[in-house]
């Protein structure tokens, strides 16, 4: 029994000995690994700053009844197509015709009237020349003349009005567009109260697209824009991107052509209108889009997005430092345009070494094998 006792403290020994071993063997560090890095330089960057806007044609025009009477016939359709000039909607009312029949009525009998005025005076002039009547009867021909010549035009400007009241039961559209709802259909009454418009006929062959920007945005534009005044610097403004509800670019690029000449007090914001050519008219008068404005940076680091990590809300890069050792570094950065790399606006100076791959793998003190690569290169492997 004393030697099975012996035999099993000696093995015991020698596992906890081989344990021991195994376990001093893992605490071996590795040697330094290769990790590529940048050096970080200053230049300038473009960036895109993006503001909702709110799209209209640059013409919305309200189709409103000026007479009252039945809707007799619509000539539209919602949505249609429409040349300036063309026909939309004829209104019934008899009233506006019998009026044109009546005033016409009244022309002609005023003209009549002016005819034998007329001819009074005309019989009465040789008769006063030969001093067979007095020049008095001539006078009052005369005048008698003059006041149914008077009256002749009173009626034909009663005619007219009749004419054009009678010309408002047919609405044409005033502009080329893309007709809107139509709220009342045939057999409607309306009439010059009637609150909605007949339709609306908005003219979008340009939309505009209307955006707010704030007091420090307004003066970041204008302090970059070229020109020495607000006409200049709009005029030489860049071109800016529309980007639609779906998430699609629009195809054709806007120009900023205005801005508010008064802050909002309500919102303390300016307001802005970029116009965009819309030849296919695929853009409606109402829809929500998104401006994307370039902003152009000065002095700013660019880095690969994938040389970052973030904790707790902030971002980080590791730098190399003396020794080759790493250390992080918390830095302030902004979105670029092409979705791969940052602008540094603080946090990193030129000539700092960044690390640009494996930073999920290190810590601070560890210590590297330094390789310097390009900007490009850190992102064409991404």
């Amino acid at each position: 029994m004393r030697n099975i006792a012996l035999s099993f403290f000696v093995v015991v020994g020698l596992l906890t000995s081989c344990s021991k071993s195994e376990n001093k063997d893992e605490k071996k560090e590795l040697p330094p690994q290769p990790y590529q890095y940048i050096v970080a330089k200053s230049g300038p960057a473009e960036n895109l700053t993006q503001y909702p806007a709110r799209l209209e044609g640059i013409e919305n025009v309200e189709i409103r009844p000026k007479i009252d009477g039945f809707v007799e016939k619509i000539y539209i359709d919602e949505g249609s197509q429409v040349s300036k000039g063309q026909l939309l909607f004829l209104i019934r009312n008899p009233q506006y015709e019998q009026s044109v029949l009546a005033s016409q009525a009244t022309v002609n009998s005023a003209r009549a009237a002016v005819a034998t005025a007329q001819m009074q005076v005309t019989k009465t002039k040789p008769l006063v020349d030969k001093k067979i009547i007095s020049a008095y009867e001539l006078q009052a021909a005369e005048l008698a003349l003059k006041s149914a010549k008077a009256s002749l035009a009173e009626t034909q400007a009663q005619l007219t009005n009749a004419q054009v009241n009678q010309g408002y039961t047919k609405l044409y559209s005033p502009v080329s567009g893309v007709v809107g709802t139509l709220p009342y259909k045939a057999g409607s009454y309306i009439s010059t109260a009637t609150t909605q418009p007949l339709t609306t006929v908005s003219n979008v062959s340009k939309i505009f697209a209307y955006f707010s920007i704030n007091e420090k945005q307004q003066l970041e534009f204008f302090k970059h824009a070229e020109g020495a005044t607000i006409k200049e610097k709009l005029k030489n403004s860049p071109l800016v991107d529309l980007v639609l509800s779906d998430g699609s670019k629009y195809d054709e690029k806007g120009k900023i052509e205005s801005i508010s000449g008064l802050v909002d007090p309500n919102t303390g914001s300016f307001s802005m209108r970029a116009t965009f050519p819309n030849p296919k008219g695929l853009i409606r008068s109402g829809y929500s889009a998104t401006v994307q404005l370039p902003n152009n940076l000065e002095n700013v680091i660019t880095i690969p997005q994938s040389a970052t990590y973030e904790l707790q809300g902030k971002v980080f890069v590791y730098l190399i430092g003396a020794e080759n050792k790493v250390k992080s570094t918390e830095i302030k950065v902004e979105d670029l345009p092409d979705g791969l790399t940052y602008a540094v606006t603080s946090g990193l100076k030129q000539g700092d070494k960044v690390v640009v791959e494996g930073v999920g793998l290190l810590k601070d003190e560890t210590i590297v094998v330094p390789k310097e690569t390009t900007l490009q290169n850190a992102i064409s492997k991404k």
